[in-house]
C-alpha cells in the first residue's frame, strides 16, 4: 500500500469517534484548534451508539426536581465502594470537579436528559438518560461546522514520535491508501476498549470468554496496543467483567439489558436456585452468572415489579422486552418454571424461602439486604402473574486500559507522562477499579474529553511548542 504524505498539520489528532472522541473533537474545534478526527468505521458512534445513554452526574436540576439529595461527596463514596477502593482517587476527583461544566456543555450541545434513574452502584438516582444516537449525530455535525476534519474509514495503525520521544502524529489506512498525519499538540486515543478482541480477553480475562460479545465491532484494542507500544502502563485489567442482564438472543440493533433485580426480582439458575446477592453491581453479577450452568440466570419477578416498568428507559423497560417475546409470563410459578425449563419444585422452594426471609427479616443465605447498592427494601415474589427474563452476561465494554493522569496524559509503566500522548474514554484504566457504576462510562468519556482538550490547548498555545517535522 503506497504511503501518502499529508501536507496539512493539525493541532491535535483524535483516534475514535465515539462519545469521548466527539466531545474532545467538538470542544477542540470550538476552541479554534485544527483537529483531525479519525474513525475506523464508516460512521460515528462506536460502542457509545450501542449504549443505554446514561450519564452519571450529581447535584443536578433533574435530581432537585425529583427531590433527590445528592452531592459530590456521596458520589465519591459510591465510586470508591463500588470500585473496591482500587480506583485512582485523583481521577475520581477530576471527574467530580469537572462534572458540572461538562453537564452544562452537553446540554448546550444537544443532550436532553429525559429520565433520572437509580442504577448499578448508586446510593442516589444519578443516571441521567439522553437519547444517545441523536447526541452523537449532533456533536459530529457541530464538529464539522466548526471546521473539524472528520475522516471516516481511517484506521489508525501506529503512532509516530519525534527524536525526543514526543508523540507527534499517527499513521492510518484510508480509502486511498496509507496516510501520515501530524499534530503539534499531540494525539488523543479515544478508540474504545477490546470487547471484540478474543485475543486480548483471553490474555487478560480468559474466564470471560463465555460472555456474549457486544460493543462496537471496531473495539479490538487498537488504541491500547498503540499506547502499549510506547510503554503505557495498564490499570484494572484484572477486573474485566461482562454485564449481567441481556437475553441470549440479544442483537446489535438496540440496547437490550434488563435490571429487574434492582426493582425486586431474584435471579435463579437453570436448576431453579439462587446463587448470588442480586443487589451487587451488574458487573459482579456478570461474573457470577458465567459460573452457572449454560451461563444463564433467570430474573424472576411478579406483577408488582412488572408495574414498575419504565417505557423507553433502558434497563427498566420490561414492556419493550415483552413485545420482543423475551419475557415469559404465567399465572403460577409451576407454569413459569415449565416455560423456562426449570424444575418446578426447585423454583417454588426457592421463591418460598426467599419470601419467608423477606417477611421474617432473617439473614439471607446470599447476603442480600436491599435492592441496589444499599438502597430499597426487599419485596416478596408472590403477586400473580409471574414473569421470567432469561439473561446472560454481555461483554459490553472492558472498562480498563492505559494509565492516565488527571489531565488525561498517558503515563508509562513508571508513572511518567508520555509527551504528546493522551487517552480518554473506555481505553483508559484506573477510574472504575473493581466494578462499574452505571453512567460513569459515558460520563468519564465526556469529562476527560474536555480535560484533554484543555491540556492540549495550553500546550499548543505555549511559547515553547513549535510545529514538528515529518520523521
Amino acid at each position: 500500500m503506497a504511503k501518502q504524505q499529508i501536507d496539512a498539520e493539525y493541532d491535535v489528532i483524535i483516534l475514535g469517534a465515539g462519545i469521548a472522541g466527539l466531545v474532545a473533537a467538538t470542544s477542540a474545534a470550538e476552541d479554534g484548534l485544527r483537529v483531525a478526527l479519525l474513525e475506523k468505521t464508516g460512521d460515528v458512534g462506536g460502542s457509545s451508539a450501542m449504549s443505554g445513554g446514561f450519564f452519571a452526574f450529581s447535584g443536578t436540576p433533574e435530581q432537585a426536581a425529583h427531590g433527590v439529595e445528592d452531592s459530590a461527596g456521596l458520589f465519591l463514596d459510591d465510586l470508591l465502594r463500588v470500585g473496591g477502593h482500587r480506583n485512582d482517587p485523583a481521577l475520581l476527583t477530576a471527574y467530580l470537579e469537572n462534572q458540572d461544566d461538562t453537564y452544562e456543555w452537553l446540554k448546550e450541545h444537544g443532550a436532553h436528559f429525559t429520565a433520572l434513574e437509580l442504577s448499578s452502584g448508586q446510593s442516589r438516582p444519578r443516571s441521567h438518560l439522553s437519547p444517545i444516537r441523536a447526541l452523537l449525530r449532533s456533536l459530529a455535525a457541530q464538529f464539522v461546522r466548526n471546521g473539524g476534519h472528520l475522516r471516516l474509514d481511517h484506521e489508525a495503525t501506529r503512532l509516530i514520535a519525534n527524536e525526543s520521544g514526543r508523540v507527534i502524529g499517527a499513521v492510518a489506512k484510508g480509502p486511498d491508501g496509507e496516510v501520515l498525519l501530524q499534530a503539534r499538540g499531540g494525539v488523543i486515543i479515544a478508540s474504545g476498549g477490546f470487547s471484540r478482541s478474543r485475543e486480548l480477553i483471553e490474555l487478560f480475562a480468559p474466564e470471560q470468554l463465555a460472555a456474549i460479545p457486544y460493543g462496537g465491532k471496531a473495539n479490538t484494542g487498537d488504541g491500547l496496543r498503540m499506547a502499549w507500544a510506547f510503554g503505557a502502563g495498564l490499570a484494572d485489567v484484572a477486573y474485566i467483567a461482562a454485564t449481567y442482564g441481556s437475553h441470549p438472543e440479544t442483537g446489535e440493533q438496540f440496547h437490550e439489558l434488563l435490571t429487574a433485580f434492582y426493582m425486586g426480582a431474584i435471579i435463579v439458575n437453570a436448576n431453579g436456585k439462587r446463587f448470588v446477592d442480586e443487589s451487587q453491581s451488574y458487573k459482579t453479577l456478570g461474573s457470577a452468572v458465567l459460573t452457572q450452568p449454560e451461563g444463564l440466570g433467570f430474573q424472576i419477578f411478579d406483577a408488582r415489579v412488572r408495574a414498575l416498568s419504565h417505557t423507553g428507559v433502558p434497563l427498566n423497560d420490561i414492556g419493550f422486552l415483552e413485545d420482543l417475546g423475551h419475557v415469559h409470563k404465567a399465572d403460577s410459578l409451576d407454569e413459569l418454571a415449565a416455560l423456562c425449563q426449570i424444575p418446578p419444585d426447585a423454583l417454588r422452594q426457592t421463591v418460598t424461602e426467599y419470601n419467608d426471609m423477606v417477611q421474617s427479616g432473617s439473614q439471607d443465605l446470599w447476603g442480600r439486604t436491599n435492592l441496589c447498592n444499599g438502597v430499597g427494601d426487599l419485596v416478596t415474589v408472590e403477586a400473580s402473574p409471574f414473569y421470567a427474563y432469561p439473561a446472560k452476561a454481555l461483554m459490553t465494554s472492558t472498562y480498563c486500559g492505559v494509565t492516565i493522569s488527571p489531565d488525561a496524559h498517558v503515563r508509562n509503566i513508571y508513572g511518567a507522562d508520555i509527551p504528546g500522548l493522551y487517552a480518554i474514554g473506555e481505553v483508559t484504566g484506573g477510574f472504575h477499579g473493581k466494578a462499574y457504576m452505571t453512567g460513569t462510562s459515558l460520563g468519564k468519556a465526556a469529562i476527560f474529553g474536555r480535560i484533554a482538550v484543555r491540556t492540549i490547548a495550553a500546550d499548543v498555545n505555549s511559547s515553547g511548542l513549535t510545529p514538528s517535522r515529518s520523521p
